[in-house]
């Protein structure tokens, strides 16, 4: 390796070193200083810190502000599609669409600047449109890599609803048909989901602060509605509503939803069952049939080609 490849890869070692150190000082308080906010009183536990005080989030909220800035859009973006996109994700706190349109700038940055850098340190050569092209891509990649992520978390966080929504529907016709209130069914099905599923249990638990801050059941159960973004809660809020006003027997109504919405659950995994064999079609003709034919055939190919084709040549 030449003196001045290794010159480069010191260089580029201390200053990813000082970048961590400098990140860390800044995001992360000292020993001595936690010592003096504790002896200060200002000092709690991390279970006692509220998401919005911790002092790293804070710190993540003022770098990532100037940075969302330049992506932020200019129209009522509180009222806009995105920041539902964000209470559908579980993420309710007012610092997530900062650190979101911050690391949206971050990484249209980010992965140009590495492209440069790299394309600098290894010296290769390419012409200006070519270039240009894959600084383009790679800003474009990351401004709209969090839009994927923040999309997929959506999806994982419905999905766990959906699959178990039904139980919990279950437990409430359990409740009711004991003779709890639809208030006090909520808040119990709350507490008892929280070891099965926590996100439906939090959602369940939400309702409940909501009946007792004084908001009529309607306006809690669809705010439910609203805050997970599904369908198939959407009509039981229609239904439990429609139920409530018309005097109607709720657990007859939930016991009939709970196994409509089952039915469902077991269509939609048929569904992707039945779709399996054509999924593996591709794997199976592009990875898995050229492999086990160079095995199975490849021996005998050999074994032509020395023996068969020299015969039959000197025939």
């Amino acid at each position: 390796m030449a003196s001045n490849q290794i010159l480069i890869l010191l260089i580029v070692f201390f200053a990813v070193l000082a970048a961590a150190y400098i990140l860390m000082n800044t995001l992360v308080p000292g020993a001595a200083q936690r010592r003096l906010q504790k002896v200060m009183g200002s000092q709690r536990t991390i279970e006692n810190v509220d998401e919005e005080t911790a002092p790293w989030v804070q710190k993540i909220v003022s770098i990532a502000g100037p940075l969302a800035r330049l992506s932020l859009p200019d129209e009522d973006w509180q009222n806009s599609p995105i920041r539902l996109r964000f209470v559908n994700a579980g993420y309710r706190n007012k610092n997530a669409p900062i650190i979101y349109f911050g690391a949206k700038t971050l990484l249209a940055l980010v992965f140009p600047g590495l492209y440069l850098l790299a394309k600098g340190f290894g010296g290769f050569e390419s012409d200006f449109s070519n270039t240009l092209t894959t600084v383009l891509v790679l800003a474009a990649l990351g401004y709209y890599l969090p839009n994927l992520i923040l999309r997929r978390l959506v999806y994982v966080r419905q999905r766990e609803l959906f699959e178990n929504f039904p139980d919990a529907l279950d437990l409430m016709t359990v409740c009711v048909e004991a003779g709890l209130g639809m208030d006090a069914a909520i808040s119990r099905v709350g507490e008892e989901m929280a070891i099965k599923s926590p996100i439906t249990s939090e959602e369940f638990r939400l309702v409940g602060l909501e009946l007792r801050a004084g908001a009529s059941r309607e306006q809690a159960l669809r705010n439910l509605a609203m805050r997970t973004g599904l369908e198939e809660i959407d009509s039981l809020v229609a239904m439990l509503v429609q139920a409530d006003r018309f005097g109607t027997s709720v657990a007859e109504s939930l016991r009939v939803h709970s196994e409509t919405l089952r039915t469902k659950r077991r269509l939609i995994a048929e569904e992707k069952a039945a779709k399996l064999a054509v999924k593996l079609l591709f794997p199976l003709i592009f990875t898995i049939f050229p492999s086990l034919l160079l095995v199975l055939l490849g021996p005998a190919f050999i074994s032509i080609v020395r023996y068969l084709l020299p015969a039959l040549g000197g025939q």
